[in-house]
């Protein structure tokens, strides 16, 4: 192939996934804002005109409103406002989306059962925004209420008897972020250092936003008590922007950033390594040094001794299992945050919530998360602080 032609074919390739990605985002779009306008507009109810021209012309309103919020709220300008009203958007029109197909499972139950139209189309949109509001609602409570304490008790065969008993607090996907959340931080690590844990842990996804934005939010953080070590790891949104910043930043508040390394505690004779890695997107971020590298993180740490590793994503325990890890901690997942989107994560990582384990030595912990990201909903996905009790075999 000559040297022009092959110029011309790259921008052609370029422009031609560009052109995919858009078809498949406004596919996505039209399904998601489609499907419950025509479940409560036009699907048999019979309402007045006036009603139908109101419904469907808010609908489009929203549809074509919804990208530009999410670009100009998560794009490089960060407007706040702009993001708050995009995430809420997409929280409330997937809640939506998913009841509207319930519903319309309701309209095959109501026809088999002879319920006729307008009836059957009126009493499912009923339904579908009874459940949706009540779900919108309760889901709201849920996401801005500070998290309940998960108690877990591990068992790690290779544990010292003097380390038995060894309190771990999980903190991870606080994601503070366009709505302002520091009375909720400041009673977050109220709950935590209320445990009075030995070591606690923050797995990643701080914050979405640079560390002058979120600094308030983040500042309890420098208050948090623990007997032994405060040990943070990367997430994926810190490298959306400033990871570099929120290592040092963390620094400053007086925990260890565990930049592909480990620390050691020790009581009562015994001594546990506490390793990190960065998160499992670092390679791409063009950050140099940072991509998770097991190897780097337990270098020179005695082979005896029982590792914990924090690794933000579950799918980074295939390299525990490799390195030895007994017990792995991690977030991500948010346990779905918004029913059914649980089943959407599970196709990416091999655990969404809880206790698993790896091959015959690992375990992993997987945190529905502290916070939220994007809509301030949770839906049968309870955030969680979660307190760990090591135990010796």
């Amino acid at each position: 192939m000559a040297v022009s032609e092959a110029v011309e074919v790259a921008p052609t390739r370029r422009w031609g996934r560009v052109l995919g990605f858009g078809a498949v985002v406004t596919a996505i779009l039209l399904l998601l804002f489609g499907v419950p306008w025509w479940t409560l507009v036009v699907s048999g109810a019979a309402w007045p005109a006036g009603v139908v021209a109101f419904g469907s012309v808010l609908f489009a309103l929203a549809l074509v409103a919804f990208p530009a919020l999410m670009v100009l709220g998560h794009g490089p300008r960060r407007l706040d406002v702009a993001a708050v009203a995009g995430d809420t958007t997409l929280g409330v029109i997937w809640v939506l989306f998913v009841w509207a197909i319930a519903g319309n499972l309701l309209r095959l139950v109501l026809a088999a059962a002879g319920v006729a139209d307008p009836t059957r189309s009126r009493v499912v949109v009923v339904a579908v925004l009874a459940v949706s509001a009540v779900l919108v609602a309760w889901g709201h409570v849920e996401a801005m209420r500070v998290p309940r304490v998960k108690r877990v008790d591990v068992v790690m065969p290779r544990l010292g008897a003097g380390l038995d008993g060894l309190r771990v607090a999980l903190l991870t996907d606080t994601h503070y972020g366009p709505i302002d959340r520091a009375r909720w931080s400041a009673r977050v690590i109220d709950v935590v250092n209320g445990l009075e844990a030995d070591v606690v842990c923050h797995t990643g996804d701080i914050a979405d936003g640079s560390v002058e934005q979120r600094r308030e939010q983040a500042a309890p953080l420098g208050t948090v008590r623990a007997r032994l070590a405060r040990a943070y790891v990367t997430g994926n949104h810190e490298y959306f922007g400033e990871a570099e910043a929120w290592l040092g930043h963390m620094r400053d508040l007086g925990w260890e950033a565990l930049h592909n390394r480990h620390l050691v505690v020790e009581r009562g004779g015994d001594r546990l390594v506490v390793a990190g890695v960065d998160d499992r997107t670092a390679g791409g971020s063009g950050l140099a040094g940072h991509r998770p590298d097991h190897a780097a993180a337990l270098a020179g740490a005695d082979p005896e001794l029982p590792v914990l590793l924090l690794a933000h994503q579950p799918k980074q325990v295939n390299a525990a299992v490799a390195h030895g890890v007994d017990l792995q901690l991690s977030g991500h997942t948010h346990g779905g945050q918004i029913w059914p989107f649980r089943y959407l994560v599970r196709l990416d990582q091999p655990v969404v919530s809880g206790l698993s384990r790896h091959g015959e030595r690992t375990q992993l912990y997987t945190s529905n998360g502290t916070g939220f990201w994007g809509p301030p909903l949770r839906v049968f996905a309870r955030s969680e602080i979660t307190l760990l009790t090591l135990r010796a075999a």
